[in-house]
């Protein structure tokens, strides 16, 4: 390595001075989106003018090295900071807010068939009709819209540049420890509002820019492939693998990827360029060879071939969308073809240090993308485990080496992005990416090239594509199949059998060797047989999970969890349990939960409850409509919900159901959470009605249990409607918080502002999940401390000028 970089152009301290530069640019880049607050541009021009200086001033070595590090390091801030900045000004005026508005402009991606027969598309705006002005300095309108057009999934668009009637709202998510932040994907892909359509209609005067056209361009290219290829039976993985067009991808697809650990194979990346540059470089160097050899020099011959890959490797990006993870690859291949192809006297690193760079120079908000982290890191595993192999393995062996090296080093960031490595993956990958690149991709690119110079061939290449991608669909969806034991270990022991697999291929030592595999053998066959227990806390904890217009709370202490309610699901479409249940419980090391209360069977309530009862165990179940859950889940134990008191760690837990009511939202099980020490508890009723209040409240009294000496949190029932809450039982419960858990500008209005009134008379602090996120209740020194997740989120979290007042009252 050192005799490589004296050959460099560059003193050794310049480009000692570089690297750190690029290491720090960097890291400043990424660090921004682990603060809270956004960085104002006086905080970070001040230093970053000293440290200029600094470095314009004779000074050691050592000196203008740590400056070039923190100089760097404010750069790769600051750049984040102002594209961050920038994204964040385009706001939606929240008077403008589900009113119906006129907007101009055109298609910046292919319409895709989504959920409650929409079809959605994304907008890029050049003309606001009769938007109310935005008042906020330094602020402007949105410029990139999300839409759905309801009614309307099997039509299409009557064309690219279109005038459209929508009602938007500002970009907002669920809001939870973990799991899938909707506002992070809109923030990460430029959408700053979001809406549904009304009407459409052609506008032929909206200007269309480069931009415009090359987005029509890329629309006419769908339809071509459309035309061309769409009754071919997997014209779905064809679509993704050939234009980067993923929206013909059902369910089922995604499940099956997913189980295997195989969704980069759809996703446009560095896998698919690479093939691409390997193939453009193997075509234009057999050509040179064909050439007389003293027309062309080696030199020469290199940067043709270099010219060459890189045109083909764009070709193919803008025919793929140009997504981000298409830019990325395509940076990456550049870069490295550039230090390859030119022979370039470099480090092995140098590449990988250069594309990080370049990356985040071009695009600072990539490190919101879990690709970008399974991207690096994958090259980083390959980089380190091949250059650190001095003799080859052959293609077999190579190949082996290289997906137990990226299964094991992916393996700790995809759980710290929440995800499982499933380990059907390492033979699905083993067995896929050879299939993929030796065979898939080539006939695609091939027969789609010649399908547009003699169509006829579509003919004979479309029973091709099915036949290949059949092949490679059917081996997968057999493989997801399997009964795989899952793997219960915490973070720290698949860090280290990470680094155990990849010193495995890194050793020369074959004892070291077999000893490795052993070992590693031994702890996934005893971590996958052994059952185990739930993480501990030393004090109860209450959390309300926000999942929109529904209900699910999770109470723990010590090793016992009780889960109430498991909030909204709608089959095929969206699943609480799925997206905040199930990651989250994980997170908090929940193996099982001892008693899950379905308060009854409504979907907000009871959503997702067969999907949780397959992914963990569940001891007993206590139902409000005892028949309806039996029904869903028949082999879990399900009793209803009598009247009954008992004890849960620290605290006492009272069910009641009213009488006389079997279903509906009167039959609703409501339990009553105590900590006698304190005197603190929460009360969650439900859907239950007035009627029904009045019962409870008549029981409360009887036993003595209406007036409380500790604090008392209620949660609204149905969810702030005014069919409840009454007068009587805010008064009479007299609560010192009460919380909603309504989906925020929900088509029901909830919370009402009738009731929203009445908590407020009482002198109860009100939160909503809407604009709080999940809720975490704790008890410390016996007072009842809350913590509000939105408070503790990253600065493009809610955006200005979300208030409380505005998610209470629609």
């Amino acid at each position: 390595m050192s005799g490589s970089l004296n050959r460099s152009p560059y003193p050794p301290g310049r480009r000692v001075a570089a690297v750190l530069g690029v290491i720090a640019f960097s890291g400043g880049v990424i660090l921004l989106y682990w603060l809270s607050i956004l960085p104002p541009p006086q905080w970070l021009a001040a230093p970053g003018l000293l440290l200029f200086l600094t470095l314009c001033r004779p000074a050691s070595v050592m000196i203008r090295r740590l400056t070039v590090l923190a100089l760097g390091f404010l750069v790769g801030l600051s750049w984040a900071a102002w594209h961050a900045r920038s994204q964040l000004s385009e706001v939606l005026p929240p008077e403008a807010e589900g009113k119906r508005l006129s907007v101009s402009g055109y298609l910046c991606d292919i319409p895709s068939p989504g959920s409650f027969d929409s079809l959605r598309f994304s907008f890029c705006v050049t003309r606001w009709h009769n938007l109310p002005p935005v008042n906020v300095p330094g602020t402007r309108p949105p410029e990139l819209l999300r839409l759905a057009w309801y009614g309307h999934a099997a039509e299409r668009l009557p064309g690219a540049r279109l005038r459209l009637e929508v009602k938007l709202k500002r970009p907002h998510g669920n809001l939870n420890p973990v799991g899938f932040r909707y506002e992070n994907w809109l923030f990460r892909k430029g959408y700053r509002a979001t809406g549904n359509v009304r009407s459409v209609q052609v506008d032929p005067t909206v200007p269309c820019s480069l931009h415009c056209q090359y987005r029509s361009a890329h629309l006419s290219l769908g339809d071509w492939v459309q035309n061309r290829f769409g009754g071919t039976e997997h014209f779905a993985l064809a679509s993704s693998l050939l234009i980067g067009h993923r929206g013909y991808m059902t369910q089922k697809h995604w499940d099956v990827l997913k189980a295997t650990g195989t969704i980069h194979l759809v996703a446009i990346s560095g896998l698919h360029l690479g093939l691409v540059a390997l193939g453009a470089g193997f075509l234009c160097r057999r050509l040179l060879l064909a050439w007389p050899a003293r027309r062309v020099s080696e030199l020469n011959g290199r940067r043709i071939v270099f010219v060459f890959v890189v045109v083909s490797c764009l070709a193919y990006a803008l025919a793929a969308g140009f997504t981000v993870p298409t830019r990325r690859a395509l940076v990456m291949v550049i870069v490295g073809g550039w230090l390859l192809l030119l022979a370039r006297q470099s480090s092995v690193w140098q590449p990988f240090l250069v594309a990080l760079a370049v990356v985040l120079l071009l695009d600072p908000l990539a490190p919101l993308d879990q690709g970008f982290w399974l991207s690096f890191a994958a090259v980083a595993v390959l980089i380190a485990v091949f250059s650190a192999r001095l003799a080859g393995a052959g293609w077999l062996g190579s190949l082996l080496v290289a997906q137990i090296s990226v299964f094991s080093g992916l393996w700790p960031v995809l759980e710290t992005f929440g995800q499982g490595q499933p380990l059907a993956g390492l033979l699905a990958n083993l067995i896929s990416i050879p299939w993929v690149s030796l065979v898939v991709m080539p006939l695609l690119v091939t027969g789609g090239l010649i399908t547009a110079a003699i169509p006829e061939a579509a003919n004979l290449f479309g029973p091709a594509f099915d036949l290949v991608l059949g092949l490679l669909w059917h081996f997968l969806d057999w493989l997801a199949r399997w009964q795989v034991p899952e793997i219960a270990a915490s973070a720290e022991e698949i860090a280290a059998l990470s680094m155990l697999s990849v010193f495995m291929v890194l050793a020369p030592f074959t004892g070291f060797r077999l000893v490795a595999v052993v070992s590693a053998l031994v702890w996934l066959g005893s971590s996958s047989s052994s059952l185990p227990q739930n993480s501990r806390v030393a004090q109860p904890e209450i959390r309300v999970w926000d999942v929109g217009q529904g209900l699910s709370v999770l109470v723990r202490h010590g090793r016992e969890v009780l889960v109430y309610d498991t909030g909204p699901a709608v089959p095929g479409v969206f699943s609480a349990v799925e997206s905040t249940l199930l990651p989250n419980l994980k997170a908090e090391g929940i193996h099982r939960i001892d008693t899950l209360v379905i308060s009854h069977g409504d979907s907000d309530h009871a959503g997702g409850v067969s999907e949780l009862a397959e992914q963990i165990e569940i001891g007993r179940v206590v139902a409000g409509e005892t028949g309806a859950i039996r029904n869903r889940i028949p082999d879990v134990p399900t009793v209803p919900c009598e009247r009954a008191t008992e004890t849960f760690g620290a605290l006492t837990i009272d069910y009641w159901q009213g009488e006389g009511v079997s279903e509906g939202n009167d039959a609703s099980c409501v339990i009553r959470i105590h900590h006698p020490e304190s005197g603190i508890e929460w009360i969650l009723p439900g859907d239950i009605t007035d009627p029904m209040e009045s019962q409870y409240l008549a029981f409360l009294s009887a036993g003595g249990k209406l007036r409380h000496s500790g604090s008392r949190v209620v949660l609204a029932p149905h969810h702030g409607s005014k069919t409840s809450s009454s007068e009587a039982w805010v008064q009479g419960l007299d609560p010192d918080w009460v919380i909603y858990t309504a989906g925020y500008r929900h088509r029901y209005g909830h919370p009402h502002q009738m009731v929203t009134a009445r908590y407020r008379r009482s002198g109860a602090v009100s939160l909503n999940t809407a604009c709080s996120g999940s809720v975490l209740m704790t008890i410390a020194d016996n007072r009842l401390v809350l913590k509000e997740m939105r408070r503790e989120a990253p600065f493009w979290i809610g955006g200005p000028g979300l208030t409380r007042d505005q998610c209470e009252i629609p």
